[in-house]
């Protein structure tokens, strides 16, 4: 018989992560090695438990699912980590899957496809929801177009002036995955793959001012 499947689960919500490990308890398949209430927490059972799977909510306390997600990268930690949340925007599904989640599920996803989510994560394979799944397919079949928002303007200026994602998003008070976000859809409307590029090509647009 094949070993279970090990389990941490991440939610600031203490009512959520009984739920959950209830639910996996129930089934031999899976063993919940234990939970975290932030993304500091996950970090570190994941680097002492050695868990297979960690199903990580984004909005936490402290630091957030998005920026365990990019540490435990950092760290080279083995685990795969599905993504569970409530929330299908661009701003929080585009930053958890470039920082590294395996999958990305909603809540309200029903047990049996939360079993084979995480069954699949652990696995290695991509895991997407069907409304995430429309919305990143919706990205690649229709690329953002148009003029930049004001807001994506003042990203790129902070960025061509020498400014990190982090010193961006302190400056203008919003999260470096918001500041994220907002880089990825300047390059699909500028049509580049990186800040460097961007900035060049914003400077020929004469968006930035006459040039670098």
């Amino acid at each position: 018989m094949n070993r279970p499947i090990k389990l941490v689960i991440a939610d600031d919500h203490p009512v959520v992560r009984d739920g959950l490990s209830s639910m996996f308890a129930a089934d031999e398949g899976f063993e919940v090695l234990g939970e975290a209430a932030d993304g500091a927490e996950a970090v570190q059972l994941a680097r002492t438990l050695e868990p297979d799977v960690i199903l990580m909510d984004l909005r936490m306390p402290g630091m957030d699912g998005v920026a365990a997600i990019t540490e435990l990268a950092r760290q080279g930690n083995a685990a795969r980590v599905l993504v569970l949340t409530t929330y299908d925007t661009d701003s929080h599904v585009l930053p958890a899957i470039e920082a590294g989640a395996t999958g990305y599920l909603l809540k309200d996803a029903p047990r049996a496809e939360l079993l084979r989510a995480v069954r699949a994560a652990a696995r290695g394979e991509a895991v997407l929801s069907p409304s995430v799944a429309a919305r990143l397919m919706s990205r690649v079949r229709k690329p953002a177009a148009g003029p930049l928002s004001e807001r994506e303007l003042e990203v790129l200026g902070l960025v061509a002036a020498g400014n990190t994602n982090r010193e961006a998003a302190a400056r203008l008070f919003i999260t470096e995955a918001t500041v994220k976000s907002h880089l990825l859809n300047i390059y699909a409307k500028l049509g580049v793959n990186d800040r460097a590029a961007a900035v060049a090509e914003a400077f020929n647009r004469g968006l930035l001012g006459s040039g670098p």
